[in-house]
């Protein structure tokens, strides 16, 4: 008689092959350690064969471990995807909901490209857009309130957190037009090391990157403002409270009289990403994920580079592609 295989029981084999730690695995899904133990010992038990070689130090996988990891990975995706289709089947609609959280401008020209590919994959998938201010730069992750996010790095490491980028554009200055820098074609940090700067209400590391503070040569950052949004950002800056950088696409959704938008030469791009929780196993979140890295090889974007290909986490420099040179924009 042939062994049975309980789902759950290798959805716990799954966490422990891939952490290779009893105690990280338990975290991992929320049991006690000794439970957990139990049950992958049930596991072996019920296919005659043990799974693990166990030390006091370390673990490992047997032979017949390797072969079932393999094999558990893709019998729980296949699993879960039957299960939503026969959700779907059985409520005959679009009930069922993929929450995408953004900020600012999203993935710019992309988002809705993105949008009608998904959709035309999974037409009875409702996708809702949810934006986020600047005090979130995991925009919905951290906490389980999205699915997916557009975000910017840099964002700290999470070992939930995967990540692919779609884009990288320039940041530009963007200031009064009433200021002497708006004649400029060009800027560079050190002409702006006595100027007022609107913040970002955002935690350190992403405040420190939008102000450039990495590069300013020691000099301490005057804040004049400190804001929650696009929106309350650019009117900080029209009553001349302070300037900023953000990305070039910026301009082109969010521009206004009274703005003026200035090029950077000395400051590093700014990366769009597409980003998931990897402790979520969902087909539809990944086919989201591969559609978005997809469209994106196949787009082109103002003053951006784009992927030539993707790989998981960032890409090395050689793998960008530049898009039209910036120009400069009033």
């Amino acid at each position: 008689m042939l062994p049975s295989l309980d789902l759950r029981l290798l959805a716990y084999f799954v966490a422990v092959a891939e952490e290779l730690h009893f105690g990280h695995a338990a975290a991992r899904l929320h049991i006690a350690q000794p439970s957990l133990s139990v049950q992958i010992r049930k596991l072996e038990h019920s296919l005659n064969t043990p799974l693990f070689v166990r030390t006091s130090r370390h673990v490992e996988l047997t032979p017949a471990g390797e072969l079932l990891l393999d094999g558990s990975k893709r019998l729980l995706t296949e699993a879960e995807r039957l299960a939503w289709q026969i959700q779907d089947a059985g409520r005959g609609g679009s009930d069922r909901r993929l929450v995408v959280g953004f900020q600012a401008n999203a993935a710019a020209e992309l988002t809705p490209r993105i949008l009608n590919a998904f959709h035309d994959l999974h037409p009875r998938v409702d996708v809702e857009l949810r934006s986020h201010d600047f005090s979130d730069p995991y925009v919905g992750l951290a906490d389980g309130s999205v699915d997916i996010a557009f975000l910017r790095p840099p964002v700290l490491v999470q070992d939930w957190l995967g990540i692919d980028t779609l884009f990288v554009e320039p940041r530009v200055l963007v200031v009064s037009a009433t200021s002497p820098l708006a004649s400029l074609d060009e800027v560079s940090v050190e002409q702006l090391l006595d100027q007022p700067f609107v913040a970002r209400k955002s935690p350190e590391t992403w405040q420190t990157f939008w102000l450039a503070a990495d590069h300013r040569q020691g000099t301490p950052v005057h804040v004049g403002a400190e804001v929650s949004t696009v929106d309350e950002c650019f009117e900080a800056i029209l009553s001349e409270r302070g300037m900023a950088f953000s990305q070039a696409s910026t301009q082109r959704f969010y521009d206004r009289p009274g703005l003026a938008f200035v090029p950077v030469i000395d400051i590093p791009p700014t990366m769009l990403s597409i980003a998931w929780r990897t402790d979520v196993d969902s087909p539809v979140v990944k086919d989201f994920v591969e559609t978005a890295k997809a469209v994106a090889s196949l787009s082109s974007i103002p003053d951006a580079w784009i992927p030539r290909r993707f790989a998981a986490g960032e890409a090395s420099p050689d793998a960008w592609e530049p898009a039209a040179p910036l120009r400069r924009v009033r």
